[in-house]
């Protein structure tokens, strides 16, 4: 935990609202394999991260509700919870669509007081903006006693970001920042909602973000698109096997069988889709017994498929997954999140990281001649108070 951040965002409220606040921590999120499967009703596999938002939040006996970005130095005030709508201040969307979400729920929300801050990198696919989202359900929760489930807490937090930041996320980020166990992964069911956690030993890998530093410009309209083509594709098989209401549901042998009546464009993002299902479910196997390298290659098999199959990478990822196959220490790696940039996610044991950032940051430079960026990260457990005492 970044003790010093948490510690100047406590001092900071004490100064600011003179009292004292609770205090919480909520991680980001990696996802170790399962990409587009999420709105196919699919498996994912993510995990929380030690690179976190800090909050520290306290009902302030009045009607204002007071919030400060402490990274970015800036404030907003509202006279009351009447005044809770959309915002032109980007960052408060995150919080004001979450006491909206309280609001919906018949739960009034008192003049509250919140500052935060964070060490989640902007832009680097690690979900900041669940982060956030998380963080305050979580706090409001606590200080109004409104005993609210913790997927309760997700639904309301992925509810904010799709009426206040008009972004239609699927529940995994905010499921896997409440939900993270440390030293474990958690295989969501993204149909169910039925999760299961894994082991995972950060002693003997390390996992490293490379970030690309290229934006996602293509990613919205790529994924729609995307959507569109996988939901063709069960359209074709429900006409065969009415039992299959997504992608989840059909095999490979079935995609087959029809090959000639689906468009070959859309076969290969349906054979992606029903692949990725199985490779989540294979690499769950592999982390059972320990079998980081058999782990690796589900991983380099996810590129594959997201680079031919999916079409969703670009060759600035697809440079840093060579980069990395061709590096010591490495039990895999592939492109995370929803393609077209962003980073990659690389499984490392922890003598060769530094030799491997070394060995990709020069291959990337050499090839494309682009500095890189990266991040170490360990699993963490989910959203939770911290005490006083630890924030000092």
């Amino acid at each position: 935990m970044s003790g010093s951040l948490i510690l100047a965002i406590h001092i900071d409220f004490n100064q600011r609202f003179g009292y004292e606040p609770l205090l919480v921590r909520a991680p980001g999120r990696v996802n170790l394999i399962g990409e587009h499967t999420d709105y196919n009703g699919g498996f994912v596999l993510p995990a929380a991260v030690d690179k976190e938002a800090y909050f520290a939040v306290g009902l302030n006996g009045g009607s204002r509700i007071r919030l400060v970005a402490y990274d970015l130095g800036e404030t907003l005030e509202l006279a009351g919870a009447a005044e809770i709508s959309p915002s032109d201040t980007h960052w408060a969307n995150y919080l004001l669509g979450v006491a909206a979400q309280f609001q919906q729920r018949g739960m009034a929300v008192p003049g509250f007081d919140c500052a935060f801050g964070g060490t989640i990198p902007m832009g680097a696919g690690m979900s900041s903006s669940a982060a956030i989202e998380c963080g305050l359900a979580f706090a409001l929760n606590q200080l109004l006693g409104t005993g609210l489930e913790p997927l309760e807490l997700a639904r309301m937090a992925q509810k904010a970001e799709h009426t206040y930041a008009g972004v239609q996320c699927g529940i995994m980020d905010q499921f896997a920042s409440l939900f993270g166990r440390d030293g474990h992964v958690v295989r969501l069911d993204c149909r169910s909602l039925d999760y299961e956690y894994f082991p995972f030993d950060t002693a003997a890998a390390r996992i490293v973000l490379c970030n690309s530093g290229v934006k996602h410009s293509l990613a919205s309209t790529a994924y729609n698109t995307r959507r569109q083509e996988c939901e063709r594709g069960v359209a074709v098989l429900q006409l065969h096997y009415p039992a299959v209401l997504s992608l989840r549901d059909a095999t490979l042998a079935q995609l087959e069988a029809h090959r000639d009546e689906l468009d070959p464009t859309v076969f290969r993002r349906c054979a992606y889709v029903v692949q990725e299902n199985t490779r989540v479910e294979n690499a769950c196997r592999h982390l059972e017994v320990g079998d980081l390298a058999a782990f690796g290659q589900e991983m380099y098999a996810s590129h594959a498929g997201l680079r031919d199959d999916y079409e969703v990478s670009c060759a600035e990822l697809d440079v840093l997954v060579e980069a990395a196959k061709a590096a010591p220490g490495v039990f895999g790696s592939r492109m995370m999140g929803g393609g077209f940039g962003g980073c990659t996610i690389n499984l490392v044991a922890p003598e060769h990281v530094e030799g491997f950032i070394a060995s990709v940051s020069a291959a990337y430079q050499q090839q494309l001649g682009r500095q890189l960026e990266t991040y170490q990260t360990t699993i963490v457990g989910g959203v939770a108070a911290v005490p006083v005492a630890v924030a000092r």
